[in-house]
Formats: C-alpha cells, sequence, structure tokens
C-alpha cells in the first residue's frame, strides 16, 4: 500500500525486534488524524503475537492438516486444533508459574510439553526410561 506524501496526517518509522531471535521487522505508519506511536506499535504487537500462535497451531496441533469437505468437519478439525494449542499454552504457562527450572535449564515450551504430551501419554513406549530418554 503506498501513502500519499500529499495527505496530511502522521507518518514514522515502528522498528519492531523479536526477544527471541533478534529479527528485526520495519514498518511504515500512517494514520491520518494525530495518533501516538505507541497504540501502533501496540498494534504491531498484537498481530505478531497472534501470527506466532498460528504458526504454532500449525505446527504442534495439525490446523492446516484438514482437507475440506464440509463446513461442520472444518469447523470441527479447528475448533480441536485451537483447544489442542489452548492446552499446551497453559501447561506451558502454568509451568513457568509453578515450576521454574532449575538453574542453567531453560522452562517447558509447548513443543517440548506436545513431545512428552504424545510420548507419555498417547504411544506408551516400553517404560518411562525409554519414553524420557529423549530429554535427556
Amino acid at each position: 500500500m503506498a501513502i500519499d506524501p500529499n495527505k496530511t496526517g502522521h507518518r514514522w518509522l515502528l522498528i519492531r525486534r523479536s526477544w527471541r531471535t533478534s529479527e528485526l521487522a520495519f514498518y511504515r505508519c500512517y494514520s491520518p488524524p494525530p495518533h501516538s506511536a505507541a497504540r501502533p506499535g501496540q498494534d504491531r504487537w498484537n498481530r505478531w503475537t497472534t501470527e506466532e500462535n498460528f504458526h504454532a497451531a500449525k505446527g504442534l496441533t495439525g490446523l492446516d492438516e484438514h482437507q475440506v469437505g464440509r463446513w461442520a468437519s472444518w469447523y470441527r478439525w479447528t475448533t480441536l486444533a485451537m483447544l489442542a494449542l489452548a492446552f499446551l499454552t497453559t501447561a506451558a504457562a502454568t509451568e513457568h508459574t509453578c515450576h521454574p527450572p532449575l538453574p542453567g535449564q531453560i522452562p517447558l515450551t509447548r513443543d517440548e510439553i506436545a513431545t512428552l504430551f504424545g510420548t507419555l501419554v498417547i504411544k506408551p513406549a516400553r517404560d518411562a526410561r525409554h519414553r524420557l530418554r529423549w530429554s535427556a
């Protein structure tokens, strides 16, 4: 979208840095009425968080693996995938709050919780030692 230089309003450059990867994202911003820079920054942050969660839902819970035949089946699949992501997010947040990691370790992530859940609950293996060997 091109910004017309003849229009009155406010223009600014918004630079966002990812906390995890230090990747920079640049946004050209424009608003017709006077606007503070804090609001667009918050809007971009919300959008980035939503995009990261959507990407996680596709990778962790198979949100993008449904072949749409009917609306009802798509709706059920999407609801289950988003429910699974909510479970993983809640489990990770609870783990971070109730059981902080030991010094030198990082807290459990949604990916690790999904792997643990799949290993210990969904696909039982021989014994607990065999099932937990991957985390060592």
